[in-house]
């Protein structure tokens, strides 16, 4: 059995992985959260690399508010890129293959038919900055990584998320502005969870950046009405088009990942 660590255990991505946990029953798990291994602490990641003795870590721990890193960008990077290198520390250490997930976030926006993993980033946001800070840490230290960009990233079973945001805010029955200005590709993290375990059991040896998303392009507006759709609620909910009026963070107006 492959022992595999996984980092940022409580958050969408990581709850996602667990529910597909006993679907793979060459893999063995250990689920860490910021409670048992802060990835900014290094003798914590040290210490249960040590004894744990993973052979894949999947780092799912990341900082992703957005407009808050804008204004206070120190906690940004202190877990995407300082955190990025603790483990690549402790994955040379020890020869683990390390699995990182990183955004779309990475790039501006304006490339109209979308993004190939070659492509030049060109973060145009804190966050998306120190993500692709990450990035490099990786690609500079290591031969062994997979690091798997993906887009709009959202849970049908775990808060928070644009997904279930709508869904609360209509089933309450108040009126929603979302804006159609951001195109992307919205992305269930249960099938991210997935694809990333497939490539753990695949074996696959073909390191370097990747792309994963759910593969249709939409704004959010779209996204909003996909939404109310799927959940039998467009027909008692007011949804408009509208700007972000209080977004002071630029963000990509079109980051489809190819």
């Amino acid at each position: 059995m492959k022992r595999v660590l996984v980092t940022g255990a409580t958050g969408q991505l990581g709850k996602s992985i667990q529910d597909w946990a006993a679907d793979f029953p060459t893999l063995r798990f250990r689920f860490e959260d910021r409670a048992g291994m802060d990835i900014t602490n290094g003798s914590q990641v040290k210490a249960v690399f040590t004894e744990y003795k993973p052979e894949i870590c999947i780092n799912c721990a990341a900082y992703t508010k957005v407009d808050q890193a804008e204004l206070t960008p120190e906690p940004a990077y202190a877990v995407n890129v300082e955190g990025v290198k603790n483990l690549v520390a402790a994955c040379i250490e020890n020869d683990v293959t390390l699995i990182h997930i990183s955004t779309d976030y990475v790039f501006d926006g304006t490339k109209e038919e979308g993004y190939y993993p070659e492509d030049q980033p060109n973060p145009i946001n804190e966050y998306g900055l120190s993500k692709w800070k990450g990035e490099e840490v990786i690609r500079e230290g290591m031969q062994h990584y997979f690091i798997v960009r993906t887009s709009w990233l959202y849970s049908k079973k775990y808060p928070p998320n644009f997904y279930l945001t709508i869904l609360e805010k209509a089933r309450q029955g108040e009126d929603l502005i979302v804006t159609d200005t951001e195109h992307g590709c919205p992305t269930d993290a249960s099938n991210l969870a997935k694809h990333i375990l497939m490539l753990i059991e695949s074996g696959s040896t073909v390191y370097g950046i990747s792309h994963f998303t759910d593969g249709e392009v939409m704004s959010w507006y779209g996204f909003a009405e996909r939404i109310l759709k799927n959940n039998n609620i467009q027909e008692t909910t007011k949804l408009a088009k509208g700007i972000k009026t209080i977004n002071f963070v630029k963000r990509p107006a079109y980051s489809q990942l190819i």
